[in-house]
């Protein structure tokens, strides 16, 4: 009989629950406590804790906020951001004119 082969954060649940349910949880773990979160508001990097699903805390410059479950930003959430950004720059080009 072969070894097995256990990674990452799943490694704990062994051959429970099965492999697809294993490996989903590992990405959203890995994307959670990542380490590379950022402060939309002072831009530091692992300053970030989660207090409960979707609100989101920065211990360095203590500014709340909401994102997503898993992650300071949701996809939508960032296609948001960025429609806001361009109109208020077209809003700013046409007020000059």
């Amino acid at each position: 009989m072969g070894k097995t082969k256990k990674t990452g954060l799943s490694a704990t649940f062994g051959a429970r629950y099965g492999s697809n349910v294993r490996k989903k949880w590992r990405l959203i773990m890995e994307k959670q406590k990542g380490g590379n979160l950022k402060c939309p508001r002072c831009e530091t990097k692992g300053s970030i804790h989660r207090i409960s699903t979707g609100i989101w805390y920065c211990r360095k410059c203590s500014a709340k906020f909401t994102g997503g479950a898993y992650n300071t930003q949701t996809p939508r959430g960032a296609e948001s951001f960025r429609i806001a950004k361009r109109k208020q720059r077209e809003s700013e080009v046409i007020e000059e004119q």
